[in-house]
């Protein structure tokens, strides 16, 4: 048997899978699913009040309030700066070319995470060696989205 909190169902390692089983970890899943969505709404709201107190005493501090307008300017006069070093065309062209690899990054890792995910699926295996011999693992993060009301 496995270590399982109360939430958690507890399945023998030697029987084998059933239907009443199946349902048994779903609904259990699905339960520990809708509190953790619960908590984590709790969670926000509560950040965003304390959040929001936060920035209200920093906005009353007359100290901070100067030294967040002395800030102010000088982040203005650092961006005029930037944008007269990028009209350089030797910088603008660095800029281009950081900006062209950013994408091509992007999008050579949206190509390997399909790639990876075939890999998994056809050989069972959630390890893939490199060239030079280093092991990786192969890991999903999967997140919850409020579904759109033109995708229904």
């Amino acid at each position: 048997m496995t270590n399982t909190t109360n939430t958690d169902v507890m399945v023998s390692a030697d029987s084998p899978p059933s239907e009443e089983t199946d349902a048994t970890v779903l609904t259990s899943l699905e339960s520990l699913i809708k509190e953790h969505i619960k908590t984590i709404d709790t969670n926000r709201k509560e950040l965003k009040k304390v959040r929001e107190m936060l920035a209200s005493t920093l906005t009353n501090d007359e100290t901070y309030k100067l030294h967040e307008e002395e800030a102010k300017k000088a982040a203005k006069v650092k961006a005029a700066t930037k944008q007269e070093l990028l009209k350089l065309a030797e910088n603008r062209l660095l800029a281009d070319k950081a900006q062209e690899l950013t994408s091509q990054i992007k999008e050579s890792d949206e190509a390997l995470s399909e790639y990876l995910r075939e890999y998994q699926r056809i050989s069972g295996s959630n390890e893939f060696e490199t060239d030079d011999g280093e092991v990786r693992e192969i890991v999903y993060v999967a997140k919850l989205v409020k579904k759109s009301s033109w995708a229904r």
